[in-house]
């Protein structure tokens, strides 16, 4: 039986040692769903950010952020990285290559080519997974991109 407290206290330790600034919040209802998500911070939709997991035609792990009510078009993740089309990562790969499980991956914490929406960057902060299903953390939109190396392209339908 996965510990969903594990992924949790994972991503914590992360944020302090890495002295990031951030906070992870922990609820009693599920955060799977934006509305959930947006519901359980008391925030818009447009606040929460979803990190699709996508693998390159190598093997490499893909995570394209975009906005909460936004889709990923993974032809424009191609062109902006100049590869084939990447598949969606299942939940098998998702937890190989974050160390997270579907449904509570953050934006950050782990390699990857991070691609970032240009509509994510108009929040000032926003929410991303906290390490589970039942989890969030609110940062600061301009510090998630730094903190990932992420290159601002349009990426979203």
């Amino acid at each position: 039986m996965i510990k969903l407290k594990e992924f949790e206290e994972k991503l914590k330790e992360y944020i302090i040692e890495n002295n990031i600034d951030a906070e992870q919040h922990i609820y009693e209802n599920t955060c799977h769903t934006v509305e959930e998500a947006a519901s359980a911070a008391n925030a818009s939709p447009k606040d929460i950010v979803k990190s699709i997991c996508l693998i390159g035609n190598e093997g490499n792990l893909i995570v394209a952020i975009v906005g909460g009510n936004d889709r990923v078009s993974t032809s424009r993740v191609a062109k902006a990285l100049n590869i084939e089309i990447p598949k969606i990562a299942t939940p098998e790969e998702i937890l190989n290559k974050t160390g997270y499980i579907c449904g509570g991956v953050p934006s950050f914490g782990y390699e990857g080519i991070f691609l970032i929406d240009p509509k994510v960057m108009e929040n000032e902060f926003v929410y991303t997974g906290g390490g589970s299903p039942y989890s969030l953390t609110k940062i600061s939109a301009k510090v998630l991109q730094q903190i990932n190396k992420g290159q601002i392209v349009r990426i979203r339908k």
